[in-house]
């Protein structure tokens, strides 16, 4: 028997994902939503503008997040994770690892656009 997700199942995931509010950098990935927010190396305010979707290469669905760039270090460290953040709910939506940088407060943080994708069933 074949198996089938259509797109509004699919895109209802990503859909949340979207609906953050804040895009945090951090040192380490965080448990849950209070460490996440306790001492972030940088973050940025987001808006519906900054995420897109699309079909998928191979089948499901992704999710865009656009690049910040020139985000202020609150706090020095290495940056090794950046996080989805539903601050109004106080809800950790989605952790991923990034490249490595080393942060100094104070100075300059940029996060490459990045991708979150919701595979089609196999």
């Amino acid at each position: 028997m074949a198996r089938f997700a259509g797109q509004p199942v699919l895109d209802a995931g990503l859909d949340v994902l979207a609906s953050a509010d804040r895009l945090l950098v951090l040192a380490g990935a965080p448990a849950d939503f209070a460490a996440a927010v306790a001492a972030p190396l940088a973050e940025a305010v987001l808006a519906p503008t900054d995420f897109g979707k699309a079909d998928a290469d191979g089948g499901g669905r992704t999710l865009a997040v656009a690049a910040r760039a020139g985000l202020v270090a609150l706090g020095s460290g290495t940056a090794d994770h950046v996080a989805l953040v539903d601050g109004a709910g106080e809800r950790l939506l989605y952790v991923t690892p990034c490249p490595p940088q080393p942060v100094l407060q104070g100075g300059a943080v940029s996060v490459a656009a990045w991708t979150v994708t919701a595979a089609a069933p196999v």
